[in-house]
Formats: structure tokens, sequence, C-alpha cells
């Protein structure tokens, strides 16, 4: 079932999605070689704590973390854990966040000093990736239109669009209908209706689509080793544009004084 959400909800949702960013924004302020995972999951409970929300992931489905921090071939779902961050690492943090009875949800790929520039092709490609599909994400569009965008963007590269996870649905749950595949045919799928919450989120493999789940039950792997990116944004959809519930703007202004990050893929 589709919900639909009220002006009035869609902005109690934005309070919910911008905390998560405020969120990442402490993240971005203080991730650096040596710091473990487990860190940053203390950190960002304690900030989304402070400020009368909870974090959505912990317990869900018995998840044990607050946050999501994906590393290197991890795709989603990887466990904070005392692993030391090095220089030449990629990650992604995932953070959800209840306020007002509603959900936030997005995510940001983080690059730990130096690496190749085939990585930082791939990060930025995923990243432009994620906006070329909230473009499709108007009145009148198609769901499919959205997938297709984000497949053909980074299937052009060359890179694997994976098939096995998808976005979703957003709002009092953190996951509703309808999935929301970064990969599809235009104008195929349910028609596009005004204030329809949806977390897109692209994940892309620099090698091979194919993914596997790793012996605790959770972690996503990239089955050739790969490294892999997401990106992450709450958008609800509108006539004409987007409205884009989360903000990537304080992340990165913290991300680019924060000498310990590459930013070098702007």
């Amino acid at each position: 079932m589709i919900l639909y959400k009220t002006n009035e909800e869609v902005e109690l949702m934005q309070i919910s999605a911008l905390l998560v960013s405020d969120t990442l924004a402490e993240v971005a302020k203080m991730i650096k070689p040596g710091i473990t995972t487990l860190q940053i999951d203390k950190l960002a409970n304690e900030y989304i704590l402070d400020h009368g929300a909870v974090p959505s992931f912990y317990n869900y489905n018995d998840f044990p973390f607050h946050i999501i921090t994906s590393v290197n071939d991890v795709v989603v779902h990887g466990f904070p854990s005392d692993y030391e961050l090095v220089d030449g690492d990629i990650i992604s943090v995932d953070v959800g966040t209840i306020k007002n009875g509603f959900h936030g949800d997005h995510a940001y790929t983080f690059i730990i000093g130096e690496v190749s520039p085939e990585i930082l092709k791939l990060v930025k490609t995923t990243k432009d990736s994620l906006f070329v599909g909230i473009k499709e994400a108007v009145v009148g569009k198609r769901l499919g239109d959205i997938g297709y965008a984000i497949q053909n963007y980074n299937e052009k590269e060359g890179y694997g669009v994976v098939r096995d996870l998808v976005g979703h649905g957003l709002g009092r749950d953190m996951h509703e209908d309808p999935q929301v595949p970064n990969y599809g045919r235009k104008g195929t799928g349910m028609l596009l209706k005004e204030n329809l919450v949806m977390a897109i989120e692209p994940m892309i493999n620099m090698g091979k689509k194919e993914v596997f789940l790793d012996d605790d039950g959770w972690t996503i792997r990239t089955v050739d080793g790969s490294p892999s990116v997401h990106f992450e944004h709450d958008v609800c959809v509108k006539k004409g544009e987007a409205l884009i519930l989360s903000n990537y703007a304080p992340i990165e202004a913290a991300e680019k004084k924060n000498i310990n990050l590459n930013t070098s893929y702007y």
C-alpha cells in the first residue's frame, strides 16, 4: 500500500531527514585514519539522542548497532566494529533517525586520504547518478524512469549496478512501499504522484553487480571484492521538480575542512 504524505507530514519528515544530514556532518568532522567504526557509531548515537530523536536502525530486525558503516567492498549493512580506518579506505555511513513519529534515512560515502583515480571516479559517478535519478522523481513520471536513469548513468562507465538491494518508500515506517530499484525501463512501473516520499539510494560496484551475504547475516559484500559506493537522499515527489528533504551541504562543508578526507572528486 502506498502511503502519500500530507504537506504537514512532509515538513515533519524533513526535520528527521535534516537531523540525519547534521549527524553525517558531525561524522565528517571527526572521521580520520585510526578511528574505529565503533567510535563513529557512538558519536552518531549520542548526537541523535542529544537532538531529541532515536536511531532508526538500532534493534531494527535485531540489528545490533545505531548506524551502518560499510567499508571498501561492503555494499551496505556493515557492522561498526574495532576496525580502524586507514588511508585509502572508502566508507559509506548510513544513518536513520526517528523524530516526531517519522523516519529520516540517508547515506554518504567518505574517502579517507589518497585513493586511485579509478575510485575517485566511482565515488563521483555514483553521487552524480543519485541526482540524475532524483530529477525523475516528479509527478507524471514512472518509477522505472528513476531506475533507468541511475542504471544508464553508471553502466555507461562500466560499473555494476546492484540488483539485490533497492531504495524504498519512507514515512512512519522506515521501509514502506514502493521499492525503488536502481535499474529499470523508461515508462514502466507505478505512476509517481505528489507527496510520495522515497529513499533513493544508488549502490554501485566498481566490478560485478553481484553481491553476497556475509556470515554475520547482515553485511553485504561484492562477489569479486571490488569497492562499492553508496549515496542516499530522502526525496518527496512534487510537480516539476522533486523536493530533497535531506541536505548534503553541511556534510560537504565539514568534509572539505577535514584534511583527512579526499574531496578531489568534486
